[in-house]
């Protein structure tokens, strides 16, 4: 996703990147990255972690954020510099990767309206989790951008929660990180 702002410089144009690190798993490793982003005014649009060598320690994040191609390649190299950071792999750039999120979506409502919830649901391919005799608690794996429209849509039949995971993004073929 791109959009541009107004710099004084001439128009900037912000992209939507998605960066794994893989990191010793150890305390204060996210505080230490979390701390890189806030320090230096950068957003993180979505974040997860997980161990995912349990052998050798090593933790993999998956970081959401914006920005310019300069402030991008900036992040990159800051989180190279920090001592717990093995990698850093910009799966944006690559051009061959795979996102999903899981959303748990609670929905209330009666009579047409819960006709239409299990309609819309089955529609996204979403899961039933939990039913009761007035709410549904859906379970939609997919792109940020498929949850996002389930979830405008529910907004309109009686959205009442919703809980994200954040981005899970893999490079696609046969290499790892």
């Amino acid at each position: 996703m791109k959009s541009h702002y107004n710099d004084p410089t001439g128009p900037q144009i912000v992209e939507r990147r998605t960066l794994c690190v893989l990191v010793d798993n150890e305390p204060g490793v996210l505080a230490r990255i979390a701390g890189l982003f806030s320090g230096r005014g950068y957003n993180i649009e979505s974040l997860t972690v997980t161990e995912t060598e349990h052998e050798s320690h090593l933790s993999r994040l998956t970081v959401i954020t914006s920005g310019t191609p300069a402030v991008i390649e900036q992040i990159k190299a800051q989180l190279e510099r920090l001592v717990p950071v093995h990698r850093v792999i910009d799966l944006t750039m690559t051009g061959q990767s795979i996102e999903r999120e899981l959303a748990l979506v609670k929905v209330a409502g009666s009579g047409e309206h819960r006709m239409e919830a299990l309609r819309l649901a089955a529609a996204f391919g979403a899961r039933t989790v939990d039913a009761t005799l007035s709410s549904f608690v859906f379970e939609l794996t997919g792109t940020s951008d498929d949850v996002e429209r389930f979830i405008k849509l529910m907004a309109a039949i009686g959205l009442v929660e919703v809980s994200r995971t954040g981005v899970a993004a893999i490079a696609r073929g046969a290499e790892g990180m």
